[in-house]
């Protein structure tokens, strides 16, 4: 079986996406115009550093909370923040890197945001025939 790598989102312009891997102690950060060119930079990293061949690994996206708000637009940071319990104010700062949320915090926003995913997938759009 492949070894999950994570790659962490960890922001987004209209340039590209800036992510990172944390791989045996060594932080390995990129950027790229797209997450798929993101992917093949940070194969090619993890090659020349580790030694690590593509075939012995997959990797997951993951994002951090500026990432997730930057490259997801349409998640509305207000409405996920009352979901979760969190102030406004608060996610504002954890968005530009102000303040770092806990674990704790950081489970209560994945939760919502999932709740979330959750119900727009069992929404039923009326579609006129």
């Amino acid at each position: 079986m492949k070894k999950k790598i994570p790659i962490i989102i960890e922001a987004v312009d209209d340039k590209g996406y800036w992510g990172r891997v944390n791989f045996e102690d060594n932080l390995i950060v990129d950027f790229s115009k797209t997450i798929e060119g993101l992917k093949k930079k940070m194969t090619k990293l993890l090659l020349d550093f580790h030694k690590l061949p593509s075939a012995k690994f997959a990797f997951e996206i993951q994002y951090d909370i500026s990432g997730l708000f930057d490259d997801k637009k349409y998640l509305n940071a207000s409405a996920v923040a009352d979901r979760a319990g969190i102030s406004r104010l608060m996610l504002r700062q954890y968005r530009i890197g102000n303040k770092f949320p806990t674990k704790e915090k950081l489970q209560n926003l994945a939760n919502a945001i999932y709740e979330i995913g959750e119900e727009l997938k069992s929404l039923k759009i009326a579609i006129r025939e």
